[in-house]
């Protein structure tokens, strides 16, 4: 046999074994046809077939993602800003996505978009902008369901950005500059109140302990007061009671007795006080004192002789 048919029949086996043998990735799934129907799914592995009478189609079973691209949608308050998303979705039906549907991404992209102008469109530009993540939910719901019959599970939906249009957004800018400075006002008003009462409080506690401070040195002073004048009668207590014993431990005379009272009346007399009480227990007293102011006039009568 030529050498030309060996080579024509090791390229025929060739082929017809790798035609044969079907290996499957671990992330994909196959889907097995024989003339053009289908069969079965095949696991991840080698697989064998009939070549030229079956083949197979793999399925990526990862978690894929869709970019939407921007689009302009119209709000409920006629604003026309532009969004775009990101779907994140998950094959969990081969035969379905393969025969349910000829071109999933693209359907899946038309879907979202259609819906994200319904959803939009009726909810005002403010709300557009702060619901981001009801917007998610509602659209990745819808996708889901009707991705469902598709044999593919939509995972999330992310809205990426929402960009409305220039006069919009610069007219947004300067209301956003107005809320500043108005909070920066009233920022600015509350420190100016706030500063104003700790300055006032602070001269009231400053009033009120100045006070205290001068009502403490007073009492103080009326307690030193109090305690010199106690101390002083204590003293003149002490020192009349003293007198008091010594003269009556001396057994002095009427007279004697009179001649002191009448030294205590000269003494009185030296002072301011123009009245003197005599009490009525002195009465024996004032009789001495008249012995004694008798014996002096005699006196006085003999030296004037």
């Amino acid at each position: 046999m030529e050498p030309w048919v060996w080579v024509v029949v090791a390229v025929f086996l060739f082929i017809v074994l790798s035609k044969t043998f079907i290996i499957v990735l671990p992330y994909q799934n196959g889907v097995k046809e024989r003339l053009g129907k289908y069969v079965r799914n095949l696991s991840p592995g080698l697989n064998m077939i009939f070549p030229f009478i079956e083949n197979v189609k793999k399925v990526d079973m990862r978690e894929n993602v869709i970019d939407v691209p921007p689009q302009e949608v119209i709000t409920q308050d006629n604003v026309t800003p532009t969004v775009d998303a990101i779907i994140y979705y998950q094959v969990t039906d081969p035969f379905r996505v393969l025969y349910n549907v000829s071109n999933f991404e693209m359907a899946a992209v038309k879907l979202a978009q259609t819906n994200l102008r319904n959803i939009v469109g009726e909810l005002e530009l403010d709300q557009t902008l702060t619901s981001r993540e009801m917007i998610n939910t509602r659209l990745r719901e819808v996708l889901d369901e009707a991705t469902d019959r598709w044999g593919v599970r939509v995972t999330r939906v992310e809205i990426k950005k929402i960009d409305p249009p220039h006069d919009i957004t610069e007219a947004m800018s300067r209301q956003m500059k107005a809320e500043r400075t108005k909070r920066a006002a009233i920022l600015d008003a509350e420190g100016i109140k706030l500063a104003a009462i700790l300055e006032a409080e602070g001269k009231r506690q400053a009033a009120i302990l100045e006070a205290e401070g001068k009502a403490e040195a007073v009492r103080k002073a009326a307690d030193a007061e109090k305690y010199r004048l106690v101390e002083v009668a204590n003293g003149e207590a002490q020192s009349i009671e003293l007198v008091f014993d010594s003269i009556h431990k001396g057994n002095p005379t009427n007279d004697l007795i009179a001649i002191r009272y009448l030294k205590t009346l000269e003494a009185v007399a030296d002072g301011k006080a123009n009245k003197v009480f005599i009490p009525y227990e002195s009465s024996g007293i004032l009789g001495s004192i008249a012995q004694v102011a008798e014996l002096f006039k005699k006196d006085n009568d003999i030296q004037e002789g």
